[in-house]
Parts: C-alpha cells; sequence; structure tokens
C-alpha cells in the first residue's frame, strides 16, 4: 500500500499516552509497507524505541511542562504559554531540516502542531479537538482550530456517535471538514496479554508532567501497604530501570505492553490516571477502574465527570484518594461495557487514504 513511503511518526511528550497509542499506528504502517521514522525524545523516544528496536528515530524536544502542586493550574500554565508558542515555533524548523534530511514522504503527528510543511501529506491526531483550558477557553478553541487546519487531516481517536470516550472533546458542531473518526486505539491486545505468575491485587500505573506525578506516586505508598495482598505500581518512567520490592509494593519503571496487559486483566482493582489513551486502553481490555484526575488538569477533570456520570469508571479527586473504599466498589464487577474497543477498519481506512494522499499530494 505505502510501497516503502518514509513517514515520521511524532508524539506530543506530555506523559506517555501521545507515544503509546502511536504504537498500533506504527504497527499498521509496517503492515502496509510504510517506513515509519519515530520522532520524540526523552520517556516518549525510550518507549518507543523499546518497542521498535530496529526503527530508525530522531530527536525532537519539547517544551518541559510543569505543574502546580495546588488544584488550580491557571496560573503556571498562563506563564508557560510564551514557551510553548515558541516551542512550536522551534518544533516546525527543526522539522523542516528533519525533512529535507530524511526525505519525508508523509507525517503523522499526535498532537504536535509543528510538525506539517508545505506539500508534504500530514495529519494531526488529537482527540480535544474541542480543547477545555484553564483561561480563555473561547480564544484557545479558535487557535487550537486553526493549528488543526494547517494539516491535511485530522484523526481523532474516537468513536462517531458522542459521547464516544471523549465526550464534548471530540464531538461538536463546528468538526473540522477534514476530520475523520478512527475509533479508539490502544496498544493492548488482550490477545497477546502475558499475565504474571501470581496476580497483584491492586496494579497502580501513573505517568504524566511533575510535580503531580509524583505526588500521587507518593500517596500510593502511603496506602498501598496498608492494604493486605501485593501490589504493582509502575511509575511510568521507561527511561529508568527501577525495579524493587518495597514491602507489598512492588515498583516498576515500566512494563513492556503484553506484561501490563496480563497485569492489568488479572488486577483486582486497577488505579491510575483520567488519561484519554488510559481509557482507550482500559476499554480494550474491557476493564472498570479507578481514575483520578490531574489536579487543575482541565481534560483529565472533564473526563472525571463524564465517566463518573456514565458510570463506567470510579472516580476520586486525589486529594480524597481512598483505595481500600474503591476496593469495595470493584468487588465483584471488573468489567466495563463501553463503545467499540478498537476499530482497526477506521484506522485501515485513514491510513489507505493517507497513501492516496502521498501518491496524489493534492487530493
Amino acid at each position: 500500500m505505502f510501497n516503502g513511503a518514509r513517514v515520521l511518526v511524532g508524539p506530543l511528550d506530555w506523559g506517555l499516552g501521545h507515544a503509546t497509542r502511536c504504537i498500533p499506528i506504527i504497527e499498521q504502517l509496517l503492515a502496509m509497507e510504510a517506513q515509519p521514522l519515530i520522532g520524540a525524545d526523552k520517556a516518549p523516544l525510550a518507549l518507543l524505541r523499546e518497542a521498535f528496536p530496529t526503527l530508525p528515530h530522531v530527536r525532537i524536544p519539547g517544551v518541559q511542562v510543569r505543574y502546580a502542586k495546588g488544584a488550580s493550574q491557571a496560573w503556571k500554565m498562563a506563564a508557560q504559554f510564551p514557551a510553548m508558542l515558541r516551542s512550536v515555533r522551534q518544533e516546525h524548523q527543526l522539522f523542516l531540516n528533519i525533512r529535507r534530511q530524511h526525505r519525508l514522504d508523509a507525517v503523522i503527528s499526535d498532537q504536535r502542531f509543528g510538525l506539517h510543511a508545505p506539500g508534504l501529506p500530514s495529519v494531526i491526531i488529537t482527540h480535544q479537538v474541542f480543547p477545555f483550558t484553564p483561561v480563555a477557553q473561547s480564544l484557545m478553541r479558535r487557535i487550537n482550530l486553526r493549528s488543526i487546519s494547517r494539516f491535511d487531516r485530522c484523526w481523532i481517536p474516537d468513536t462517531e456517535e458522542a459521547p464516544g470516550l471523549a465526550g464534548a472533546l471530540s464531538h461538536g458542531t463546528q468538526l473540522p471538514k477534514h476530520a475523520r473518526y478512527i475509533g479508539p486505539v490502544s496498544r493492548l491486545d488482550p490477545e497477546r496479554a502475558r499475565r504474571p505468575e501470581k496476580p497483584y491485587r491492586i496494579v497502580c500505573v501513573i505517568s504524566g508532567p511533575e510535580p503531580q506525578r509524583t505526588l500521587l506516586e507518593e500517596e500510593l505508598m502511603q496506602q498501598l501497604p496498608r492494604l493486605p495482598g501485593d501490589h504493582l505500581l509502575v511509575l511510568g518512567k521507561p527511561e529508568s530501570q527501577e525495579n524493587r520490592q518495597v514491602g507489598t509494593v512492588h515498583r516498576m519503571a515500566h512494563l513492556p505492553s503484553d506484561e501490563l496487559a496480563g497485569a492489568l486483566m488479572q488486577a483486582e482493582l486497577i488505579l491510575t490516571r483520567t488519561g484519554y489513551t488510559t481509557l482507550m486502553d482500559l476499554a480494550r481490555l474491557e476493564r472498570r477502574a479507578l481514575l483520578v484526575p490531574t489536579p487543575g488538569q482541565e481534560e483529565q477533570e472533564y473526563l472525571g465527570r463524564l465517566h463518573a456520570h456514565t458510570g463506567a469508571f470510579i472516580i476520586q479527586e486525589q486529594h480524597k484518594l481512598d483505595i481500600a473504599t474503591a476496593l469495595l466498589s470493584a468487588k465483584g464487577n471488573p468489567t466495563l461495557s463501553v463503545p467499540s474497543p478498537t476499530a482497526t477498519d477506521l484506522l485501515e481506512r485513514a491510513l489507505q487514504e493517507l497513501a492516496t494522499l502521498i501518491r496524489t499530494p493534492h487530493a
């Protein structure tokens, strides 16, 4: 289908979710005879290099976003906004050089708005077509839609039927004309899951911007040792080597996809953030979970409210975290009924359209 076309895949480096959801897309590109090139930095690059050790890669730095320790992020994010804009401009200039050096035929960008170039078929992947922001939301949505319009296609990893998994983030009346729903995508496959020899009672998977990631980790290390059973804490740090036992808690920096899927499928309770990629992973495995939105992160707080209303997940605020109570709520009801786990036909159709754009760039 792609006849050896060179396609750069570049995920945003806020946490690991953007990188992990690129894994099934890279797998599909390989199956369709493309030559993917990974463009990332730090933990996302480490994760994708582990998943695809033979693929070439380039470093594309991103802005180092930090969150406030409190529940409000408005001023913290507003102060970093100029740096974010500069980062996109720098990213764009770097990408123009990468395009020439690697003779790219196309680019698939997961939420990185600088990865486009004149005459190069380009795709932006985002579930945040209509983002929630702590300040100037109407203005930020207009800026977001204008940024999306610079790409040839916008792929939305959700179902076309609302509310899907992303609710109002990915469904609205002013959807871009070049938008395509590709269905939820996930790197986790229950058929390939490698179950641990001894199941963990509680499996916690955390990642995301600091300091909130560490604050949640510290709270988990306070509560988990007090609960009976053996527990697993995956730290979301693929660049680290941590793998140690602390009392009844097994701390691991990172787990490959198949091992993570196996641990999640056998857990009595899963605890993780309300990140969108996490929701797609849980839907793929058909598992309920205790979800803890990152304080002050508008998207995660909205997704928490949405799925608290649908009843699909257990939602708790970080400062009110009570794992013991969640265990009682989850007991006897571990499965999840949500929209279509992975619509591979929609993704394949979108990739076929991209292949057509490569052959006829003005289509």
